[in-house]
C-alpha cells in the first residue's frame, strides 16, 4: 500500500483535530521533551493516519552528529577514542569479506558454522569498515562495506537447520544479523564525512537491500514472538525489527519492534533485576546469555533515544537498570541469593551493551561494569559475533 502525502498546512490541521477528539492527555503532550524534539515524530502521529512521516536518519546506533563527533576526537588524537579505535581497526584489518555469499545459509544450534562465520562475521565488517570510512572518508572502505552488503543481498534466499535439532535456529540468526548488516547499511546511505563524499547508496541498491531485509524479517524474525521463549530470542527479534522500520521508513515494523521490546521486558528482567529465564533457566549456566538480552534492551532503547523516545530506558520503573545492577552483584559477589549453576566475577566478559547503558544512566554499578569492560583486541567479547561491537569507539560519553 502506498504511503499517502500530505500538504504541511493539511497534515497540521489533520493533527490538531485528531487531538481534539481523541482526548490527548497531559502526559502524552508532555512527551515531547528538549531531548526528543522532533518536529513530528512517528511516535506522535495517529498510526490511523498512516502518515509518512520521516524517520532521523543515520538513526540505526549511530547519528550523523554522534559520528561527527567521533570521527573528529579520533582524528584530533584524542587518545581515548584512539585506543577504542584502534578494537575497530585491528578487526578490519584481520578479516576480509568471505566473498561466500550463498543463496542458503547453513546455520546449527550450539555451534557455529561456516555460513554462520561468513553472514555474521561480513555483517561485522561491513558496519566496521562505514565506521572505518565515516572518519577517515577513504572511499575504498565505504566500496569494500558496499561490496559485502550488495553480495548478501543478492544472493540471499534461506537460512536452514544444517545439523542438530533445533528448528528454530534460524529465526535467532536472521534476529542477530539483521541489524548489523542495517546499521552499515544505515551510515552508507545516509552519512557523508567531514570534507569527504558520499558513499553514492544507489536506489537499485537500496531495492536489493530493502528485499533482503525483508526476507529476514517476514521468513525468519517474524517467528520469533508465536515460538513463546521470553528471552534474549525474542528480545532479539524487537530490536532486530526496530532497526529494519527505521531503515525501510516503515512505521509499523518500528512499532511492532518497539511492542516487542516493552512486552518482553518485564517478563525477562525481574523487579529485582534477576534473569530467571537467562541464568539457570533454559539451559543457560553461563555468564554470556543474560548480556544478550541486556545488549539487545540497551540497543533498542538507544535506537528509540534517536527517534526521539526515551521510553525503554525508563520502562517497567526502569527494569533494564535493574538488570545491570543484578549484574553489578552479580559480578561482585553480593547477590544474597546467588544462582547455583554459575559463578561470574569481574574478570568475566562484559558485552557491549554496557556502554549504552552507561552512558545513559551513570550509575555506581553501571559505571564499574563500564570500567570493566574488556573486549579482546579486536574489540569483540569473547570472539562473539552475535551482536555488532565497538560501542566504546561509537557511544562512551557520546548521546543520544
Amino acid at each position: 500500500m502506498k504511503k499517502q502525502k500530505f500538504h504541511p498546512v493539511a497534515l497540521l490541521m489533520v493533527l490538531m483535530l485528531n487531538l481534539i477528539y481523541t482526548g490527548c492527555s497531559k502526559d502524552q503532550l508532555n512527551q515531547q521533551s528538549a531531548e526528543q524534539q522532533l518536529t513530528i515524530t512517528k511516535e506522535s502521529a495517529s498510526p490511523a493516519l498512516g502518515l509518512a512521516v520521516t524517520f532521523v536518519h543515520p538513526g540505526i546506533l549511530n547519528t550523523k552528529s554522534s559520528l561527527d563527533i567521533i570521527a573528529s576526537q579520533a582524528n584530533g588524537n584524542d587518545q581515548a577514542r584512539l585506543s577504542a579505535y584502534q578494537n575497530l581497526l585491528n578487526y578490519c584489518n584481520q578479516h576480509s569479506p568471505s566473498n561466500n555469499y550463498k543463496a542458503n545459509v547453513g546455520v546449527a544450534g550450539g555451534v557455529v558454522t561456516a555460513d554462520e562465520t561468513s553472514f555474521k562475521g561480513d555483517a561485522l565488517l561491513a558496519y566496521a569498515l562505514a565506521l572505518r570510512w565515516a572518519k577517515t572518508g577513504t572511499a575504498s572502505y565505504a566500496a569494500a562495506a558496499k561490496q559485502i552488503l550488495n553480495g548478501w543481498a543478492s544472493a540471499f534466499r534461506t537460512i536452514y537447520v544444517q545439523s542438530g535439532s533445533e528448528g528454530r535456529q534460524p529465526a535467532l540468526e536472521a534476529a542477530w544479523a539483521a541489524p548489523t548488516f542495517t546499521a552499515a547499511a544505515e551510515i552508507l546511505k545516509y552519512y557523508t564525512p567531514v570534507g569527504g563524499q558520499p558513499a553514492s547508496w544507489s536506489a537499485s541498491e537500496n531495492t536489493q537491500f530493502v528485499t533482503f531485509l525483508n526476507r529476514l524479517k517476514n521468513q525468519y524474525i517474524n517467528n520469533i514472538v508465536g515460538y513463546n521463549i521470553n528471552n534474549n530470542w525474542t528480545v532479539s527479534a524487537g530490536y532486530a525489527k526496530m532497526a529494519i522500520g527505521i531503515f525501510i521508513d516503515d512505521q509499523a515494523v518500528y512499532q511492532d519492534g518497539m511492542n516487542i521490546i516493552k512486552n518482553v521486558l518485564p517478563i525477562v528482567i525481574k523487579d529485582d533485576g534477576a534473569m530467571p529465564g537467562e541464568i539457570c533457566g533454559g539451559g543457560h549456566n553461563d555468564c554470556v546469555h543474560f548480556q544478550y538480552a541486556l545488549t539487545g534492551f540497551s540497543y533498542a532503547a538507544n535506537l528509540a533515544a534517536i527517534q526521539g523516545d526515551i521510553s525503554i530506558y525508563t520502562a517497567s520503573s526502569s527494569r533494564l537498570l535493574a538488570g545491570y545492577k543484578y549484574q553489578y552483584k552479580f559480578y561482585n559477589n553480593t547477590l544474597p541469593n546467588p544462582p547455583s549453576c554459575v559463578s561470574c566475577s569481574v574478570g568475566s566478559k562484559i558485552w557491549p551493551g554496557i556502554e549504552i547503558a552507561n552512558r545513559r544512566y551513570d550509575t555506581t554499578e553501571t559505571n564499574f561494569l563500564h570500567t570493566k569492560y574488556n573486549p579482546d583486541g579486536d574489540g569483540l567479547p569473547g570472539g562473539d559475533i552475535s551482536f555488532l561491537s565497538w560501542t566504546n569507539y561509537t557511544h562512551n560519553n557520546v548521546f543520544p
